[in-house]
């Protein structure tokens, strides 16, 4: 790898009084929006958990808050705690293993909740907990000097942005969560209704030149990345093909039909028909949206299509490559809109693929960030240079372990602030619950 394709440019910028505006108000902002999900759900949900191995819904009404007040207030600050206890048992989510994720639970939904409950504290206790540890975050978030130079949590305000990233990270994550919920379990907003309507658009393979594929980034030339962003990476890439589409719930039903593959986590079949289990309701199976499948699944696919994933590399060629040079996003620099995709919370579902023409990159691949998250072949590994984050230090480190495949782009529930060219997702290649779709490459033919 080289850094031969990447800026320079110095963009530190000092948290002055619209700055420290835009931070309180994001807070805010991710604060309400975790409020509204959580109040999606009926009571009785509360101490339930709809994914095996991942912890009961009452942990993350903690563990945000806990989280933030752990990382600044406590760590970056130094200053006293409002309840040990609850501190450390909020302190950290777990990373379930694919010998967890076949959607199974060891007992019944009735007995776990009811574990749950005995283990873990009333949701009086819980709030209470959040309330205060609110009220401490906004009171530093309003007075206290946030960018410290040299400080190894507040230099260039890490810790700041690291809880309010985190916030819009998990918050994705307790959609997929509540994706598995009963539906009687979840209040449907007013309204809601899934874009089913669409034509599956006829798949194209677009030739991608070799060139050069930003990965990685200095520390310097944005204002806050995660540690495996870190250090200035590129690759040079060769030529190849790419799909102009995410594969399409029709084109995996072929595949299915073809080869007696199993069905995707989120399809189920009921009197010989195919539906998608929606957030709310069960939908006649929109054959235009983009199929979300795990890594494994991808792979199967595209191996029986004569194709592969593509790499990370690849993508990042795909997505943000040019005649001219690397673009901000794949369509330009223009700021992300509805006209280029589905993200930030749009929408509850998926839309049909190919249906916003002006998220094409400047080769014509579409979709490339969200609607779904794209799988990629390529292992989660630090890039040269990596070095642990000191204000979340098992972030990455803890998944450098051969296990985990890098995702890339972005999906409905992807917040906007984190649709930056570098970001990284991963999970287990059998991790069957995120809002992860794929496209297939190949080798350019001679």
């Amino acid at each position: 790898m080289t850094a031969g394709c990447l800026s320079d440019k110095d963009s530190r910028m000092p948290v002055d009084a619209s700055a420290r505006a835009d931070l309180l108000a994001w807070y805010r902002r991710n604060r309400a929006r975790s409020q509204m999900l959580f109040d999606l759900l009926t009571p009785d949900a509360y101490y339930s958990q709809p994914i095996a191995l991942r912890h009961p819904i009452v942990f993350y009404e903690g563990h945000l808050p806990g989280f933030s007040f752990n990382t600044l207030v406590k760590k970056a600050l130094g200053r006293p705690s409002i309840d040990a206890r609850l501190e450390t048992l909020f302190a950290r989510g777990i990373d379930p293993h694919e010998s967890a994720t076949s959607g199974q639970q060891a007992t019944s939904d009735e007995d776990q909740a009811a574990s749950n409950e005995a283990l873990w504290p009333s949701r009086d206790v819980v709030q209470a907990f959040a309330q205060e540890a609110d009220r401490q975050i906004l009171e530093v978030l309003e007075h206290e000097e946030l960018d410290r130079p040299g400080h190894p949590l507040l230099d260039r305000a890490e810790a700041v942005f690291a809880i309010l990233e985190h916030e819009v990270m998990h918050q994705e994550t307790l959609l997929y969560m509540w994706h598995r919920l009963p539906f009687t379990q979840k209040h449907k907003p007013a309204g809601y209704r899934p874009r089913t309507e669409g034509v599956v658009p006829r798949q194209e393979w677009i030739e991608i030149p070799s060139g050069c594929a930003t990965l990685g980034v200095s520390r310097d030339t944005i204002p806050f990345g995660w540690d495996n962003e870190f250090a200035a990476a590129s690759e040079m890439v060769a030529p190849f093909a790419i799909e102009r589409h995410d594969v399409t719930n029709a084109r995996y039903l072929e595949y299915m039909e073809a080869t007696g593959a199993g069905h995707p986590l989120f399809w189920e079949e009921h009197d010989g028909r195919w539906f998608w289990r929606g957030m709310f309701d069960l939908v006649p199976l929109p054959l235009s949206w983009p199929v979300y499948v795990s890594q494994e699944e991808a792979s199967a696919f595209a191996r029986w299509s004569g194709a592969r994933l593509p790499t990370e590399a690849e993508f990042q060629r795909a997505a943000y490559g040019s005649p001219q040079g690397e673009r901000v996003y794949p369509w330009g620099s223009a700021a992300p809109a509805s006209t280029h995709n589905v993200f930030d919370f749009a929408t509850w579902d998926p839309e049909p693929v190919g249906s916003h023409p002006m998220s094409a990159s400047a080769w014509g691949v579409e979709d490339l960030i969200g609607n779904g998250w794209e799988w990629t072949s390529t292992v989660f590994a630090p890039f040269p240079g990596f070095r642990a984050m000191a204000s979340y230090p098992e972030y990455s480190a803890d998944f450098f372990d051969g296990e985990h495949f890098v995702m890339k782009g972005a999906s409905p529930a992807t917040a906007r602030e984190l649709l930056r060219p570098t970001f990284r997702n991963w999970f287990r290649a059998r991790y069957p619950y995120v809002y992860a779709t794929f496209r297939c490459a190949k080798n350019r033919a001679a």
